[in-house]
Formats: structure tokens, C-alpha cells, sequence
């Protein structure tokens, strides 16, 4: 009896999973051969692209020089303000005034105070100076009043002079990181950033992307009554675990295709850009200074970093797999709680938003929490948001580029990779109580409060 229990036992497990097998395949060649699928595919990549070398490409080209006519002189400002070749040139003129320097060639006349000590100085233009030119103008200002102070105190031209052209460029900071054991290795910050922001946002749009198409099928195979066809061969939960998987697979396939063509692409990209275009990059880098506006070009630059410094003291091979970890990871234990969602809707879009909001919240705190970790990934909201299942997948994918175990030990990887397998499987099973129920109701409006009373309802 014994043995004919475990056989049993054997050809039913076997049989579930011949059925879950059917159902992946189904939900998987289904998504695939789809005309959005393939589209998506390879949009998506072409604008990354875009984003990153477009906002090099426009910062660099929409930076207008500022000619500028300076009257007043006291005296000192003459041997002091330098002209910029990207940005600011000065010109000394007596016969220029703010009725007429557009007519002489100038973008704006700069007033400078008679009285050395007044700081009140006047920029006339016909149109705003950009933030950057007036930075630079304020800059070579207050340069030209510490010459003058200096040169009063006994400091002569000829040392000032020589000591400006030294300070120029003289520091080049290269930051050394030490391990326990005494090793060192560069460090390079860019890089770190441009890997944990891309791994970190490709695990946020994905989580959306996916969990959403899991919510959708699951509702609309129910509106359809299809569900009430396939659980007469199968069990609920067989049928949601199959189209999780499916659709994980769909997203496996869709993420090693970007990879592919975003290194492709932008391989191919740089090929065709000039040689002084870098140059311009690299300049544009070493000078470049959050200001209002200036995110998404501040972004585009530590990317594109990321992009030319690919080999310099990356653990790839961890990287790549932790990425795959938490992609799997974070998408489990989302889709399973959007699959829930799913089967209890019916065909008001507000009742599924007001369910959604309890799961999409945490998502984008994690990705709120990520933006803030790049700078500084060892403060506590990051170290704890890389430990919650709720942000980790997000999260620790933006530290683990900062260095495994010096910026993320190894105690917090293997804490925060438990907590996200546990909550995986706290969320399926959770779900799979919902969705036994909620597949098979119409017409009732459910709420979280009834979600949570199914899930611990006694079979």
C-alpha cells in the first residue's frame, strides 16, 4: 500500500507539473509572437540610446557663447577677467553703452562699479544669460576681486600669474579603496552610478511592465469566462503559477534582447560621432555641476561613462548574476500579488487602480529611495530599503555596483536575498488563496480587507 501511495502520489505530481508546463508554454509563445512584444523589444533600447547620446549630444551643442562688452574698468578687472573659450569672452570698449551694444556685435554689456569695494555689478542683455554663463561671469568676478586683494597685500603680478596657471589643473584625485585584506583597487564612482541606476530602473519598469500583463491576462481570462474552462482541468493555483512563470520567461527573453541591442547600438553609435565630440564630453565632464534642470544631462554623462569604461574593475560576473536574482526575485514576488488583483476585478478600471495602489506605492519608494542610495549607499534608508522585499530589488541593485563586500556586506546580500525568497513564497502563497477564490467570483466588488480574510480563511 505503501508503494502504490508513492506512486500515486508521483503521477499526480507529475501531471501537475505536465499541466503547468502546458500553461507556460501557452503564456510564454503567446507574448512572444505578439506584435507589442516585438515592438517594445526594440524600442525600448533605440530610446535609451537616444536619451543618453542625445542629452550629450544637445548639452553640448546648445551651449551659446556670450560676448560681452565691459565698461566702467577702475583699473584692475582689465588684467583679470579671462575669456572662456566655451562659454564667456570679454572685450574692454569706451565706446560701448546698453543702448548700442547690440548694434556693436556684443550679447550684453557688464557695468562694473567705479568704487573697488561695491559688490553691485549690472549684466544688460536683450535676452536671460543661461545659468551656466552667468555662473561662469560670477566666477571670474570674484577671481578678479581676490587677485586685487592679493595684489594689495604684496603679492606680485608675476607670482599671481604663475601660480594661477599651476592651480589650473593641478590636483587629479584617484580614490583608492583598501579591503580586510590589504588589496586595493581604483574606484570609480561613474561607473558604479551608471550601472546601479540602469540595473535599478530596467528592475522598475520591468516590475510594472510585467506584473501589469500578468493583472491583465489573469482579468481578462476571467471576464471571458476562459478561466472557468481551464480550472475545470486544472487547479487555480496551477493556472496562476504557470502564467507567472510564462510571463518571467517572456521577460528573460525581452531582457537579454536589450542587453544585446543596447551594447549593439550604442557600440555602433559611437563609431559615427567625431573625435571632437569626445573631447567635448570629457571637458563637459570635469566642469559639469548639478544645477536646476541639469539632471537628466548630469545622468546621461555618468552613463555614458559607464559605457566607456566598461572593463575597469568590474566584477561582472557577480554583477550579472545578482542582477538576474533580483530581477526573478522582484518580479515573483510582484506578480503574484498582481495576479491576486487580477482574478478578484471585474470591469471597472477604478476598482483595479484603487487595488493597485497598496503594490505600485512601494515600487516607486523603492525607486525614489534607489536616486538618493547612488550618492550615498551606505546610509541607513539605503542599507534597510536593500533588506525589505518590498525596495530591495530596486535598491540593492543600485549599491551592489558600489562593491561587494566593501559598500554592501556580505551579511546584508545574503540577509536581504533570504528576506526577498521568503517573501516570494509568503506572496504566492497568499495569492494563490486569493486567486482559488477570486477567479471564480463576478459581479462583487472586493476590497483587501476580503483578500486578507480568503488568504487565512480555514480550508
Amino acid at each position: 500500500m505503501i508503494i502504490l501511495s508513492d506512486k500515486c502520489d508521483f503521477t499526480i505530481s507529475t501531471r501537475t507539473m505536465s499541466k503547468i508546463g502546458i500553461i507556460i508554454k501557452r503564456e510564454y509563445l503567446t507574448r512572444v509572437r505578439n506584435k507589442t512584444f516585438i515592438l517594445s523589444t526594440f524600442l525600448l533600447p533605440i530610446m535609451m540610446i537616444l536619451f543618453i547620446f542625445g542629452s550629450v549630444f544637445f548639452a553640448i551643442h546648445s551651449r551659446e557663447k556670450q560676448n560681452i562688452a565691459v565698461v566702467n574698468d577702475p583699473g584692475f578687472y582689465a588684467s583679470a577677467l579671462r575669456s572662456d573659450s566655451e562659454l564667456v569672452s570679454f572685450a574692454f570698449r569706451k565706446d560701448v553703452d546698453s543702448m548700442n551694444f547690440k548694434e556693436k556685435g556684443f550679447d550684453a554689456v557688464l557695468y562694473l562699479p567705479t568704487d573697488p569695494t561695491d559688490r553691485n555689478f549690472k549684466l544688460i542683455s536683450k535676452k536671460q544669460v543661461g545659468l551656466e554663463s552667468k555662473g561662469k561671469i560670477e566666477s571670474q568676478l570674484n577671481k578678479a576681486i581676490e587677485n586685487r586683494l592679493l595684489l594689495e597685500n604684496g603679492i606680485s603680478r608675476a607670482m599671481l600669474d604663475s601660480v594661477s596657471s599651476m592651480s589650473e589643473h593641478a590636483v587629479s584625485l584617484k580614490n583608492i579603496v583598501t579591503d580586510r585584506s590589504g588589496d586595493a583597487k581604483n574606484a570609480n564612482v561613474g561607473l558604479a552610478y551608471g550601472i546601479g541606476f540602469g540595473s535599478g530602473i530596467l528592475i522598475y519598469i520591468t516590475m510594472f511592465i510585467f506584473g501589469a500583463m500578468v493583472m491583465r491576462g489573469v482579468a481578462e481570462e476571467k471576464m471571458n469566462r476562459i478561466a472557468e474552462v481551464i480550472v475545470s482541468s486544472c487547479k487555480p493555483f496551477e493556472l496562476m503559477l504557470g502564467k507567472i512563470i510564462g510571463i518571467a520567461g517572456v521577460g528573460l527573453t525581452q531582457f537579454m534582447l536589450w542587453i544585446l541591442l543596447i551594447l549593439l547600438l550604442s557600440t555602433g553609435i559611437q563609431l559615427f560621432i567625431p573625435h571632437e565630440t569626445w573631447i567635448h564630453v570629457q571637458q563637459m565632464q570635469q566642469i559639469q555641476q548639478p544645477i536646476p534642470g541639469g539632471g537628466g544631462t548630469d545622468l546621461a554623462f555618468k552613463l555614458l561613462e559607464a559605457k566607456t569604461h566598461l572593463t575597469t574593475g568590474v566584477n561582472w560576473t557577480l554583477i550579472i548574476l545578482l542582477f538576474m536574482f533580483y530581477f526573478l526575485g522582484g518580479y515573483l514576488f510582484y506578480a503574484s500579488l498582481f495576479a491576486a488583483i487580477g482574478s478578484v476585478i471585474n470591469e471597472d478600471p477604478q476598482e483595479a487602480q484603487s487595488l493597485m495602489l497598496p503594490i505600485t506605492m512601494p515600487i516607486i519608494f523603492g525607486f525614489i529611495i534607489l536616486t538618493s542610495s547612488l550618492n550615498n549607499p551606505n546610509s541607513p534608508v539605503a542599507v534597510w530599503a536593500s533588506i525589505i522585499p518590498f525596495t530591495s530589488p530596486i535598491v540593492m541593485m543600485g549599491r551592489i555596483p558600489f562593491g561587494v563586500p566593501d559598500t554592501v556586506p556580505y551579511w546584508q546580500l545574503a540577509l536581504s536575498m533570504l528576506m526577498l525568497i521568503g517573501g516570494f513564497l509568503f506572496t504566492t502563497w497568499f495569492a494563490g488563496k486569493v486567486y482559488r477564490i477570486g477567479i471564480l467570483m463576478y459581479g462583487k466588488r472586493s476590497s483587501w480587507k476580503e483578500m486578507i480574510k480568503w488568504a487565512f480563511r480555514r480550508s
